[in-house]
């Protein structure tokens, strides 16, 4: 049976470099893993921590349901002003009282211009919910790939389909 993968995007831009990459892996995966892009990131509201329990809003419940049910986590984004993009340090601070992602498998992604900034935040606030470090092996920071995929997921640089899938294919070992 495949393991199941939510795959979160740090862009709701159309033509999203980091959505093309998400693309490009559930495309090479597919046959080992089923993985769902999650495309709500835009609609889920300001982490407020007086919401919780019953007054936890409905998508959020469906988010954190989600993450639950998957066997592993993949995050990846740009970087937006040497930080995490708004919406998905927002998703991530929905779960900073929960343990979601505590003990799950995660791999993060960040591909950028430059991306240094995105990818410390992104290692120290995932270092934090799943209460351990991310292994260096499942962090990857890709720089410059805008001009190198296009929205379908096709990659013309074969060093960076290369540092892909040698990511996937540790973070499909450590789900096994």
């Amino acid at each position: 049976m495949k393991k199941q993968i939510l795959a979160i995007p740090g862009s709701v831009r159309k033509a999203s470099v980091n959505q093309a990459v998400l693309k490009y892996i559930q495309q090479t995966f597919e046959k080992e893993l089923d993985i769902e892009i999650y495309n709500k990131v835009e609609y889920l509201p300001i982490f407020n921590p007086d919401l919780e329990g019953d007054l936890l809003p409905d998508i959020i419940k469906e988010l954190q349901n989600k993450i639950a049910a998957a066997d592993g986590i993949l995050i990846s984004t740009p970087e937006y002003v040497f930080s995490l993009p708004g919406n998905l340090k927002n998703l991530l601070e929905w779960h900073v009282s929960t343990t979601l992602f505590s003990k799950k498998t995660v791999a993060l992604i960040v591909a950028a211009a430059s991306g240094k900034h995105a990818f410390q935040s992104l290692d120290l606030v995932m270092s934090t919910i799943t209460e351990g470090p991310i292994r260096a092996d499942l962090k990857l920071l890709l720089q410059g790939i805008s001009k190198k995929i296009d929205d379908k997921g096709n990659i013309s640089d074969e060093m960076i389909q290369r540092a892909i899938d040698n990511l996937m294919n540790t973070f499909i070992a450590e789900l096994s």
